[in-house]
């Protein structure tokens, strides 16, 4: 881009021997040498502050023999103004399953300075997006003080707009975090939208709108291709699952029928089915004794692998006295459990 800021060279001329010199002229030739100030390579350019100097000469051979004459040209400064750019991009790898009713639930995202000055940068969420299933409740935006990527309660910074904007060195980057609550009524599969917006604190607006005099070191401030103004969304996905459980039974009486009388033999069998892109976690299943009747000791089978009823024995299955209880673990969504376990009727 051009800068705002151009310096005028001086007009001036010297004569020798009928040779009249312009210094003006002399900025233009092809034979011109250029001293320039050694600067750092940057993203976006030049240093910020940076001084371009620029001296020109014309040589010509002195009347009469001897050493070439040199004039100089005045200097020219151009000092290099402060380009505004940020860019937001988001850190996580892909949406960010959680569960419903959760609360400090994380998004990570990385803002840049890719301007060419330190510049402090203003940090805004959205939680309520257009176009996804629901929306979180803003917790708080959190800056990432030890650097590491990953959010340390307790540790890293609560940011404040206007207090602790985080100010960043040309191509320096900050991880930001954006803590959310989960509402409790959102379904399996449901997806929200969180976006991170960062805005330079010197200004923003279309590219090329210049802030006078407002630049770092001392120049002017223009605003570049980002417009300094950069936002990036995150996403959250709900993974959840459910339990329907179904109970029945069938009978043996001691005479090869299925009467309920005093000796039959009744099997309990208990369905679990599991619904949802979520797991169920320490699921357990358990089922009282019925009055009237007795356990049959050793009975609980879990998919048809018989169990036994003391605790701590190795297996999933237990019977306490009154109770027999089997733990399933973790269980994905869509899988079944079948359990059953037999009483005698008193």
């Amino acid at each position: 881009m051009k800068y705002a800021r151009t310096q005028n060279c001086e007009r001036s001329s010297l004569s020798f021997a009928g040779l009249t010199v312009s210094r003006h002229l002399a900025l233009a030739v092809g034979t011109a040498s250029l001293a320039m100030a050694s600067t750092a390579a940057h993203s976006a350019g030049t240093v910020a502050g940076t001084d371009i100097i620029n001296v020109a000469q014309a040589s010509f051979d002195a009347p009469g023999g001897g050493p070439p004459v040199v004039i100089d040209s005045n200097i020219v400064t151009i000092k290099v103004d402060e380009l505004l750019d940020v860019t937001v991009v988001s850190s996580d790898p892909g949406d960010v399953v959680t569960s419903p009713g959760l609360t400090a639930q994380v998004l990570t995202y990385q803002v840049t300075n890719t301007g060419n000055g330190s510049e402090a940068f203003t940090l805004s969420a959205d939680t309520a997006k257009p176009g996804d299933e629901f929306d979180t409740t803003f917790e708080q935006i959190i800056l990432d003080t030890n650097n590491n990527g990953v959010y340390d309660p307790g540790v890293d910074t609560i940011y404040t707009p206007g207090t602790n904007d985080p100010v960043l060195a040309p191509d320096e980057s900050v991880t930001v975090f954006i803590l959310s609550s989960i509402p409790a009524s959102v379904s399996d599969a449901d997806r929200a939208e969180i976006e991170l917006s960062a805005v330079a604190v010197t200004g923003n607006g279309t590219p090329g709108d210049v802030f006078a005099g407002q630049g770092d070191g001392g120049g002017d401030a223009v605003v570049g291709s980002t417009g300094a103004d950069d936002e990036a969304s995150g996403f959250f996905a709900i993974q959840s699952a459910e339990v329907t459980l179904v109970k029945s039974a069938t009978i043996t009486d001691p005479f090869g029928g299925t009467e309920a009388v005093p000796g039959a033999v009744i099997v309990y069998q208990l369905v679990a089915t599991t619904v949802g892109t979520g797991n169920l976690v320490n699921l357990s299943i358990t089922d009282d004794i019925p009055a009237d009747t007795t356990y049959n000791a050793e009975s609980i089978t879990l998919e048809g692998a018989p169990l036994g009823d003391a605790p701590g024995d190795g297996d999933a299955g237990s019977f306490d006295g009154s109770e027999i209880a089997v733990s399933l673990g973790t269980v994905p969504g869509g899988q079944t459990r079948t359990i059953t376990f037999q009483v005698t009727i008193d």
